[in-house]
């Protein structure tokens, strides 16, 4: 199983700008970190997880609940 977390971004109303202004992370490592290939060994991490929670002021457990209920693809 995937993340689709650009999906989860654009209906959220997020950029990875936005995300990393707001989260204090760094623009590079999150575009990386959002934009690379997912396989079973590398999901997102709790640094992603992290940012997004901090850019719309949420704890990390919300996001992950949002993204496992809604932003999940079948490989």
């Amino acid at each position: 199983m995937r993340v689709n977390i650009k999906s989860y971004l654009d209906a959220n109303h997020l950029t990875i700008y936005r995300v990393a202004k707001s989260s204090g992370y760094g623009y590079t490592t999150l575009h990386k970190s959002f934009n690379k290939q997912q396989s079973s060994a590398t999901s997102l991490n709790l640094r992603d997880l992290d940012a997004i929670a901090k850019a719309q002021h949420l704890q990390m457990w919300e996001v992950l609940r949002d993204l496992e209920e809604n932003y999940l693809q079948d490989e």
